[in-house]
């Protein structure tokens, strides 16, 4: 009787080809284990028996999870993320695998400390991933245009603007030289630069028209230093702002905030500085370059801050002011207002 109604707990060891499935009922004791190839159909064949008493499934957080996590729910399963910078490892165990770090995770879930990590929304998912592969698009299109300056240079001893350089056509190009081989890779690198222009404008195109939708898109575009690129970035990766209950807690997944422990006022060490997102990280940081050039209050703050420190810390803190500014604008629907973004410079002009 006791077995028909037991909890159970699975946690999931997963790889590039293969996972590893623990099974523990409500008292720690392993029911359960099997290592099978990535494909959602023979997970679910193994875990279906367990599927009534089934409380609880965790998979570490992992480059591919995602047909893992989206097939369970689908069909009816919990299942957590788990996240791996936040789990600390058993001690004291001379030996450790797959197996048993399967079960681990079901331990923690079953104790109810899984460290968890924020599961997107599907259905936006694949536009915020999109959004992404336009930073490696860039990527490419900066490096050529690098190369391309460089070879100018090297031949004619004369700077390529690049204002110039964006408007080559191929003959163009081919002009510039009269060796066969410089016409033949300044041919084939503006026809590479026209190409990636154009996918970068068709990805920026599909995104948008996905952030329209989403009202915080917007409200985003008031914040000093945010225009249509970093309006996109920053909404298709927040997601669901209600995960973050202060704005404190927005600015540190932002990366916006020193990741340093102090005692007595002398470093101790630092803690893990690439918590959090990487492309929130770049869109604050760009949108603080931004707004000290042309918003005149963030340029006065950004002044006065870097007097007492230096020009990059301030451009961080003012990165952080803006990400905190924006969590207020997503979180509680506000407008954005300078005055209360900048106290301190209100009231020296009262």
């Amino acid at each position: 009787m006791k077995r028909a109604t037991e909890k159970l707990y699975a946690g999931i060891d997963l790889h590039s080809n293969n996972v590893v499935i623990g099974v523990i009922n409500q008292d720690g004791k392993r029911i359960a284990q099997r290592k099978l190839d990535c494909n959602l159909e023979q997970v679910v064949g193994f875990v279906q028996p367990f599927k009534p008493r089934l409380q609880a499934m965790a998979v570490e957080s992992t480059f591919n999870w995602y047909w893992l996590v989206d097939g369970l729910r689908a069909r009816g399963y919990a299942i957590d993320l788990a996240n791996p910078a936040q789990i600390e490892q058993y001690k004291g165990i001379k030996h450790a695998d797959d197996k048993h770090d399967a079960f681990h995770l079901a331990e923690l879930q079953r104790l109810n400390i899984l460290p968890k990590a924020h599961i997107y929304e599907a259905r936006l998912r694949p536009v915020r991933d999109l959004l992404r592969r336009r930073t490696n698009l860039v990527h490419q299109r900066t490096a050529l245009m690098l190369s391309f300056k460089s070879l100018y240079a090297r031949t004619t001893g004369q700077a390529l603007p690049l204002n110039q350089l964006k408007q080559l056509t191929s003959k163009e190009a081919v002009a510039l030289y009269e060796h066969p081989a410089n016409q033949l890779i300044a041919k084939v690198q503006v026809e590479q630069m026209a190409a990636l222009a154009a996918g970068i404008s068709r990805v920026e195109k599909a995104v948008l028209d996905c952030a329209r939708e989403i009202p915080l898109y917007e409200r985003l575009l008031t914040i000093p230093g945010i225009g249509k690129i970093l309006g996109m970035t920053i909404t298709m990766e927040v997601g669901d702002i209600g995960r973050f209950k202060t704005d404190g807690d927005f600015a540190s997944y932002c990366r916006t905030v020193d990741a340093r422990r102090l005692s007595n006022g002398k470093a101790k060490g630092e803690n893990n500085a690439k918590c959090g997102n990487k492309y929130l990280s770049w869109a604050f940081v760009e949108a603080a370059n931004f707004a000290k050039r042309h918003d005149e209050a963030c340029r006065r703050w950004h002044d006065r801050k870097a007097a007492k420190t230096n020009p990059v810390l301030a451009t961080k803190a003012l990165a952080c002011k803006l990400a905190k500014a924006a969590w207020h604008l997503m979180a509680r629907q506000t407008h954005y207002d300078e005055r209360r973004m900048f106290p301190e410079l209100a009231m020296k002009r009262t």
